[in-house]
């Protein structure tokens, strides 16, 4: 019997990338307005750099509820908080945007990945199939690259699909 690959075996940081693109591809979530104007705490200067970065929060947020649920919008801004600096006096702890965290629960619930319920909200199965489906393509992605880069570093011939 095959090993199911969950959301666990894979890189966070690849994981979140893969499950962005694929939020942004799939065109089913909508994205605030205001989106471009926004920033994401009040201790941040500027608003984010890349376009996308409403995709990244969603798939960081999905990412941890699969990890640890129920989650409300209080946690997921404690979770996205961080450090205020006040120039030549001590730094202190700041929460992030509720507004954000809020509309990123939002979209995620219509499309229907994730669930209300007593606490917070969950992943639904359809979600937590989804992830694991996503996870198990960055898995098999990221084997290929690695057995292509030991291949080159030690001119052992690989073959790929492709070949």
């Amino acid at each position: 019997m095959p090993q199911s690959i969950t959301l666990k075996d894979v890189d966070q940081h690849h994981f979140v990338k893969a499950f962005s693109a694929f939020l942004k591809k799939t065109g089913k979530m909508k994205c605030p307005d205001w989106v471009d104007l926004v920033k994401t705490a009040k201790f941040k200067e500027l608003s984010p750099n890349d376009p996308d970065w409403f995709y990244v929060r969603c798939a960081a947020l999905v990412r941890h509820i699969y990890i640890r649920s129920p989650v409300g919008v209080g946690a997921v801004s404690k979770i996205f908080g961080g450090r205020k600096s006040n120039g030549v006096r001590p730094s202190h702890w700041c929460a992030g945007n509720n507004g954000v965290a809020r509309r990123a629960l939002q979209a995620l619930e219509q499309l229907k990945l994730i669930e209300k319920c007593d606490g917070g909200r969950r992943l639904t199965v359809q979600g937590r199939r989804d992830l694991d489906r996503i996870a198990a393509q960055v898995y098999v992605k990221t084997k290929k690259a690695k057995a292509l880069a030991l291949a080159a570093a030690g001119g052992i011939v690989v073959p790929t699909d492709a070949e």
